[in-house]
């Protein structure tokens, strides 16, 4: 079975430092992800200069600061990616990064990146998704705030410009998204609507949904984290801290392992407890040999060494061979 792709998504959360940036590649590497990813973008190809903010993001920034303003701290620089690639070489980590505009996805394109995510806002950006697809790049698609029509039209956009391999992420953009409001049963809609690998980005508190995301077939789960959730920043409050990160990788494996492979079979574990928690026919009280076995004189107990009770209309009305006593396995 292919294994459960894990993108520990550190996205803004370095707060535009690189020490910190290097830092969550390391809570990354130590969580046991399969790769870790961050934003890239220039503040001012993403939003206008009067866009206002999302609620969320008013509740842990700065209010009277703009969008724009914001995004700017957030920017990581040419320098800064190279060497978060490097870092993440060394660390044996895959390093990904979301494009938000499209001197992004070029950048990050010729950075040799092998791996396009299409964040959730960009599901209806005509020319973005026109130039992922022609990057021929594997493409992870975020799905949050879309109808299933639009989901639709945006893998039109890529397949037809290029794009071959798609996984489709289920996802809800409230940060942080109510349990009422995850819906994760639309995960098997897309996969069985669209024919395409799906996962599941998370936003919700905690580690139980995209772990149930995993016992529902995701291929991939992405999760916000972070150093610490009081930091500042749009994005802390609704992340993991580092040990909850390999909480949920550790949980999501042990899912991997416990879905098997789909044959209803005794496992090697539970073989040597066949012959204890099954039955046998056995003699309810003592038997003579000739006597005929019937309903009132055979009994089903442990252990299940002897006849299966599944022979039990086999076995009546045949006569006994020999004396058999007490709570002693049937022969015949």
């Amino acid at each position: 079975m292919k294994k459960i792709f894990i993108i520990a998504e550190a996205g803004v959360n370095h707060n535009g430092s690189l020490e910190t940036a290097m830092r969550l590649i390391d809570a990354a590497v130590k969580a046991g992800a399969d790769a870790v990813k961050f934003q890239t973008f220039k503040a001012e190809n993403l939003v206008c200069k009067d866009a206002g903010k999302a609620a969320y993001q008013m509740e842990t920034t700065d209010r009277e600061e703009s969008q724009l303003a914001m995004l700017k701290k957030l920017e990581l620089t040419s320098d800064m990616h190279e060497q978060l690639m490097s870092y993440c070489r060394e660390k044996e980590i895959m390093f990904l990064s979301t494009p938000f505009d499209m001197d992004s996805l070029h950048y990050l394109v010729g950075c040799g990146m092998p791996i396009v995510k299409v964040p959730s806002g960009e599901i209806t950006n005509y020319p973005l998704l026109r130039e992922v697809g022609k990057t021929e790049r594997s493409v992870i698609l975020s799905t949050g705030m879309s109808t299933l029509d639009e989901v639709k039209a945006a893998l039109v956009v890529l397949r037809e410009n290029g794009t071959r391999e798609i996984t489709v992420l289920h996802c809800n953009t409230e940060y942080p998204t109510p349990y009422a409001d995850v819906n994760l049963k639309a995960m098997l809609t897309l996969k069985d609507e669209l024919g395409v690998s799906v996962g599941y980005s998370d936003h919700t508190e905690g580690i139980v949904v995209p772990v149930a995301a995993a016992a529902l077939g995701a291929t991939v789960i992405e999760k916000h984290f972070t150093l610490d959730k009081t930091m500042e920043g749009p994005d802390h409050k609704a992340s993991l801290e580092p040990g909850e990160l390999r909480e949920m990788v550790s949980a999501i494996r042990n899912i991997e392992m416990a879905l098997g492979d789909g044959r209803k079979e005794p496992s090697q574990s539970e073989q040597k407890n066949i012959a204890v928690a099954r039955k046998s026919i056995v003699a309810k009280h003592d038997i003579a040999r000739g006597e005929v076995f019937t309903e009132d004189n055979l009994a089903t107990k442990r252990p299940g060494t002897g006849i299966s009770p599944m022979n039990w209309n086999a076995i009546i009305g045949k006569k006994a061979k020999r004396d058999f006593q007490t709570d002693e396995l049937i022969e015949i």
